[in-house]
């Protein structure tokens, strides 16, 4: 059986991406599968995705409920959960076959996306990551009684896990890409030029902003008008092709 997780806390993302994420694994994914989702709020979930509680981890507002909430993957033991889980953030359109993420390297217990925005670094982007539950417990142990330090050094929870896990490998490059970095043209090709989607890839993530549900509308918020000016982008028309129930 494949396993697959995601996590939702708080009002940032709707119950609609958690069902457009299932959509979408279903679709791209062989056989069975339990697609479960760790919340703090199941309302308006499908009846096809197993809503667990989700972790909670003992750190300080407001980094409690920030990425660094995903370390909570990382304890000992999780109710319920056993063995490989592909882990996908809820802003990941999904383009492509899902099979071999359960199947590549599988000797190693944790696989990661590559940070595209720090190459060559040897840091992940936790945007997607296949996980085997138990198998790094210390990396959860850590953090909250070190967490002033472990902040003060990386900054960011995948930066920290990088840097601290004992067992790494990353997918294929082709397989994970960013939005901002691989579809959308450098400026200022793209005040003409809209996204497009690299050949090969398999999943899309979309870290920070747009989101995409601005992205397929050609939207990306920005909060400084000067930003707008190079923070443009057309419509990712193609992004309705998978991002839908």
């Amino acid at each position: 059986m494949r396993q697959v997780v995601c996590m939702k806390w708080g009002t940032l993302y709707p119950a609609l991406y958690v069902n457009r994420l299932y959509a979408m694994v279903r679709r791209n994914i062989e056989g069975e599968l339990r697609f479960v989702c760790l919340t703090d709020d199941p309302k308006g979930v499908r009846p096809e995705v197993e809503c667990l509680p989700c972790p909670s981890v003992d750190l300080p507002a407001p980094y409690n409920n920030t990425g660094w909430r995903k370390i909570t993957l990382w304890a000992r033991e999780l109710p319920q959960m056993q063995g490989d889980w592909l882990f996908l953030d809820l802003d990941v359109v999904i383009t492509g076959c899902l099979d071999e993420f359960f199947t590549y390297a599988p000797d190693k217990s944790f696989v990661v996306m590559q940070n595209w925005t720090q190459r060559g670094k040897g840091i992940g982007n936790t945007s997607v990551f296949r996980l085997r539950i138990g198998a790094h417990p210390y990396i959860y142990d850590r953090l909250a009684p070190d967490f002033p330090e472990i902040l003060r050094r990386y900054r960011i929870e995948q930066t920290y896990i990088s840097k601290t896990v004992r067992d790494m490998a990353f997918w294929p490059d082709a397989w994970c890409v960013l939005f901002k970095t691989h579809c959308v043209p450098p400026m200022p090709m793209r005040w003409w030029q809209a996204p497009r989607l690299p050949a090969g890839a398999r999943v899309v993530a979309f870290p920070g902003d747009p989101n995409p549900h601005d992205a397929v509308r050609g939207i990306w918020p920005v909060k400084k008008w000067y930003k707008k000016l190079y923070k443009h982008i057309l419509p990712a028309t193609w992004i309705a092709d998978y991002w839908h129930e």
